[in-house]
């Protein structure tokens, strides 16, 4: 899907929470000449990686969350490796997941990792899964958000916990000059004001593309 608003082959992309790499694994099927970074925080996950990707040669991991501050973090899941872990402790005691801290990571800010790593470059996409974070992970994108065509982001109940609303991406997304469509079963569909209607903390995928041509 972002690929399809992208209108073009990507040429890089950046993935921001890989887990394991599936994601990454299928951008690579579909474009294998793309040049992909990857930021994963989690050390378990980081070495599944490594095994992953060992002759990519396109393929950059960084052992790194992402925030709109650099420094260290904790990172908090309900068990090592998982595909919920984040920034943000959540309270789950209803479901009867507790979660707890995993271990102590490095937060980088994109903008400085655009700058010094990648020297400038436009990016055709990106994508964020951080479980709840995501919005302090772009508000870190600072000017290299320009940047930026395509840009895929989840909402959904993990921003409860992260007190963070849909109207906060809307605002940030909106002053960056984007549009914000969201993905459907039945496709995608182009959210063109803000309404609290939009407020569903359910799982959502959501794009946002970059009304400047890079």
């Amino acid at each position: 899907m972002a690929s399809r608003l992208l209108g073009r082959r990507p040429r890089l992309a950046v993935d921001i929470g890989g887990n394991v790499g599936d994601y990454s694994a299928e951008l690579l099927r579909c474009f294998p000449e793309v040049d992909l970074h990857v930021f994963e925080p989690a050390t378990s996950n980081i070495a599944k990686l490594r095994q992953r990707f060992p002759a990519e040669a396109k393929v950059s991991l960084r052992q790194a969350a992402l925030s709109d501050v650099p420094g260290r973090m904790t990172l908090f899941s309900d068990k090592d490796g998982s595909g919920m872990a984040s920034l943000v402790r959540r309270e789950l005691n209803h479901l009867r997941i507790s979660f707890e801290p995993m271990e102590e990571v490095e937060v980088v800010r994109f903008e400085d990792y655009w700058r010094g790593v990648l020297g400038g470059r436009p990016i055709d996409i990106v994508k964020i899964d951080v479980e709840g974070y995501e919005l302090m992970v772009i508000r870190g994108f600072g000017e290299a958000i320009q940047q930026v065509k395509v840009l895929q982001f989840e909402f959904g109940g993990t921003h409860i916990d992260a007190k963070v609303f849909f109207r906060d991406f809307w605002r940030l997304l909106e002053a960056a000059d984007f549009d914000l469509y969201r993905i459907t079963p039945l496709g995608i569909v182009h959210i063109r004001s803000y309404h609290e209607r939009d407020e569903h903390f359910l799982i959502t995928n959501y794009i946002a593309v970059n009304r400047r041509e890079l």
